[in-house]
């Protein structure tokens, strides 16, 4: 069966017919890095995770790119609020979005370009429009730079809207527009923004728009014409619209599929920053392992909303810790073994629009047959029953007997540092009330464990021997 997906663009479901027969080309709109990711975000990197484990399972060679908006008016303003440079504000939470990629097992990409990494390639890009009679420098000498949406008759096209009936573009003023709906190419440095957050060009200095910046790395890393374009469902206007738009005028054919995750809701609302109702990655896995964490984000079909509540993250986490029950007493008397091949029903579910409801539904079936399996001490068949359910968890990024030194060790790092915490607190109360002897002794247990203390005004820091 050939694999289909959605595309948000013809509304309807498509063979996947890469532009490289053996290759797909994939580009999915990364985070812009104001703020550490909450689990909406990280949904979506989850999503193009298992469609890119899926592909490679099924002999695709895959280059999967994902951007960092690193230079953004929220960037910069959080680092005035704050007291430090932007870039300071973007790199922290870049970091962050590294570790929640990690701590949650998906593979990073191929690459990962940095908007500020690509401002050449950008200006090429906005004088090929301007050439084209596409975009326009704006004439109240702010320095911006406008595409004109009224010179591309299919604007609307993705969002399947009529330029008449969309909301006035929000990235500047409207002074210097010729139509207040068009969209920011290029944005002329204010007097009250840091000079190293702006680059100079042919207009002025400045930095690039929101839209551009994503237009101009995926033609640099995956050609004119790709594959798949993905990202969460709100990014599809004016974001992936505006993305369309210049690409094409640019003379790109640019993506084949538009690839939409629906959101993760809370209290019926989209998790935002801006409304404050967000989960961060970091936080949430202190509550539930992560692998429970990634079991329940991707176990929604990628195009459902997720309504997101403790109690159905608990529900998923108590519904994992059984398939992970079968895995471990199915390797105990077996041996784990290796991934076998995946059932023709998995493959069918995956295939279909990455339908990973109807492929965990085969998955239960098969632990189902296993546990009889186990009952019955059948382990000629668990042998191949469990290679079976190892393949299709491999393929999710849910395999617990590959993950599980991992987790051991976040599990003991934790425990250690619960431990530690409260022979420094006790030694603290020693000191506090004089009783030295005792104070003493406990510092003596710590160095003995390899445990290195540093009393600070603030308080006492600790660290392992030879640690960070």
């Amino acid at each position: 069966m050939t694999m289909r997906l959605y595309d948000s663009a013809s509304r309807e479901l498509r063979p996947l017919d890469p532009v490289v027969p053996g290759q797909v080309g994939i580009y999915h709109c990364g985070l812009t890095v104001q703020g550490p990711p909450h689990i909406g975000h990280i949904r979506k990197e989850l999503v193009f995770d298992v469609l890119r484990r899926w592909l490679e399972r099924s002999d695709y060679e895959v280059t999967i790119i994902a951007n960092v908006t690193d230079i953004d008016d929220k960037i910069l303003a959080k680092g005035l609020e704050q007291g430090r440079p932007w870039f300071d504000v973007a790199y922290e939470n870049e970091r962050a979005l590294h570790a929640a990629y990690e701590v949650l097992g998906c593979r990073p990409p191929t690459y990962e370009p940095r908007a500020t990494g690509h401002v050449p390639e950008m200006v090429e890009m906005i004088q090929t429009l301007i050439e084209r009679g596409h975009a326009y420098p704006a004439t109240d000498g702010s320095g911006d730079v406008y595409f004109d949406v009224r010179s591309w008759p299919d604007y609307g096209q993705l969002s399947n809207q009529r330029i008449d009936d969309m909301q006035e573009a929000p990235d500047a003023p409207p002074e210097g527009k010729r139509d207040p709906r068009d969209f920011a190419l290029w944005k002329g440095r204010k007097a009250d923004e840091p000079e190293s957050a702006s680059w100079p060009t042919p207009w002025g200095r400045g930095r690039p728009g929101w839209h551009l910046e994503c237009s101009a790395m995926a033609a640099k890393y995956l050609g004119h014409e790709f594959d798949i374009h993905g990202g969460g469902l709100d990014l599809r206007f004016p974001h992936h619209e505006n993305e369309l738009a210049q690409s094409r005028a640019a003379g790109q054919a640019f993506a084949r599929v538009w690839m939409h995750n629906a959101m993760l809701n809370l209290g019926n609302s989209k998790m935002s920053k801006s409304v404050g109702n967000t989960l961060s990655v970091s936080e949430v896995v202190k509550r539930v392992p992560a692998i429970a964490l990634r079991y329940y984000l991707v176990a929604a079909h990628y195009r459902s909303i997720i309504e997101f509540s403790e109690q159905s993250l608990a529900e998923a986490a108590t519904a994992f810790e059984r398939i992970e029950g079968f895995c471990v007493r199915a390797a105990e008397l077996v041996g784990a073994g290796e991934p076998g091949s995946v059932p023709a029903a998995f493959a069918e579910a995956m295939d279909d629009d990455l339908s990973v409801p109807a492929a965990l539904a085969v998955l239960q079936a098969t632990i189902g047959e296993g546990n009889r399996q186990l009952a019955d001490g059948d382990t000629a068949r668990l042998a191949d029953t469990l290679a079976s359910v190892r393949a299709m968890l491999d393929v999710l990024g849910l395999d617990p007997l590959t993950w599980g030194s991992q987790r051991e060790s976040g599990a003991a790092t934790e425990a250690l540092g619960q431990l530690v915490d409260a022979l420094v607190a006790a030694r603290a109360e020693a000191k506090a009330t004089k009783d030295w002897a005792r104070a003493d002794e406990l510092r003596d247990q710590l160095t003995a464990a390899g445990i290195e203390l540093e009393d600070t005004p603030s308080g006492t820091r600790w660290n392992l021997k030879g640690g960070h």
